[in-house]
């Protein structure tokens, strides 16, 4: 087929579009964000099925339209399904997707980086054992998301006097993008949150390590540090993001330690 092409994609979100279709907004390894129409993908036996459901990746088969590519076929490669029987699983996997596409674009030039980082992330959320794994998972997403997208974090010298901040206690600005000294706090109008520099370190190593690296920091990692190193993570994303969350009202409302 002449007008068609194949791509690995992740379903982030659907939209229905008649009684029986729907398009699905997905990120895919070659274009970026694209989006598809699933015909009759609501009928009871329609080949698409499940694989249009939300969290799954799949290799796809679409053909080319004026404004809407249609998904003509469709082969799972990984439903995360151990996703779908926790519930923090599922919430911050919506979040990481949530973050994926607003910050994501068509024709993407960073598109196979940003999709193997969404799916490592997925998977890695998808087998994790507690939820401390979780939030690893997802903080090294936050990290490394922010890095593609040109919003990198300054945490070696502080954005006011641009001395390096070393052992001591500091101030991380989400407006600034990065810490400031103790010194230049009080010369700040900007929110700030105290940070401690074994806290400032934990970002660090988080930026760099691999899904799969298991390194002092991931060992001696609690649910609360955690918890806190996402939050400031998120504020901050949220902050840069062109597009307003919706998935960051279901974590507010979540329990944490």
């Amino acid at each position: 087929m002449q007008n068609s092409f194949i791509t690995d994609a992740i379903n982030l979100k659907s939209y229905n579009l008649s009684e029986s279709d729907k398009i699905i907004v997905m990120y895919s390894k070659e274009k970026g964000l694209i989006r598809g129409v699933a015909k009759g993908v609501k009928k009871p036996k329609s080949k698409l099925g499940a694989r249009m459901d939300l969290l799954v990746a799949n290799t796809l088969m679409l053909h080319k339209g004026r404004n809407l590519d249609t998904i003509c076929q469709a082969e799972v490669v990984n439903s995360f399904y151990k996703t779908r029987q926790d519930i923090d699983k599922i919430c911050y996997s919506m979040y990481v997707t949530e973050v994926v596409h607003n910050f994501g674009v068509e024709e993407d030039p960073c598109s196979e980086t940003i999709y193997n980082l969404l799916y490592k992330t997925l998977n890695t959320i998808s087998s994790a054992e507690s939820k401390v794994e979780i939030l690893l998972a997802v903080i090294k997403f936050q990290l490394k998301m922010m890095i593609e997208s040109g919003f990198s974090l300054e945490l070696e010298k502080c954005l006011c006097c641009h001395k390096t901040v070393q052992d001591e206690t500091m101030y991380f600005v989400p407006a600034m993008g990065g810490i400031i000294c103790s010194n230049c706090a009080s010369h700040i109008n900007y929110h700030k949150k105290q940070l401690p520099y074994k806290l400032r370190d934990f970002f660090r190593q988080m930026s760099i390590n691999d899904f799969d690296e298991k390194g002092d920091f991931e060992t001696k990692a609690n649910e609360k540090v955690c918890m806190v190193t996402f939050e400031v993570l998120k504020e901050y994303i949220t902050m840069k993001s062109p597009k307003k969350f919706k998935s960051t009202n279901i974590l507010q409302e979540m329990p944490t330690a």
